[in-house]
């Protein structure tokens, strides 16, 4: 099933999930970043970059539920 969903699987999905993918990667990497030089502003930053990977990723597991039901229902 998860083969054959990735592969069918809408572009609004795909680039949700590579988008948040992204975002929570830049943020790991400013967090690390902010907090061994000591700048705090950037670390604090970091905080908000991987909240909104998190949220995409949320917005994701919405669409791929929707689209799971909509197929259910055929």
């Amino acid at each position: 099933m998860l083969n054959e969903f990735w592969a069918t699987a809408s572009t609004t999905y795909k680039v949700l999930v590579f988008s948040a993918m992204g975002l929570i990667a830049v943020g790991i990497i400013l967090n690390l970043v902010g907090n061994n030089t000591g700048n705090q502003g950037l670390a604090m930053t970091s905080l908000a970059v991987i909240g909104l990977g998190l949220i995409l990723h949320i917005v994701g597991i919405v669409v791929r539920g929707q689209t799971i039901r909509r197929n259910l229902k055929r």
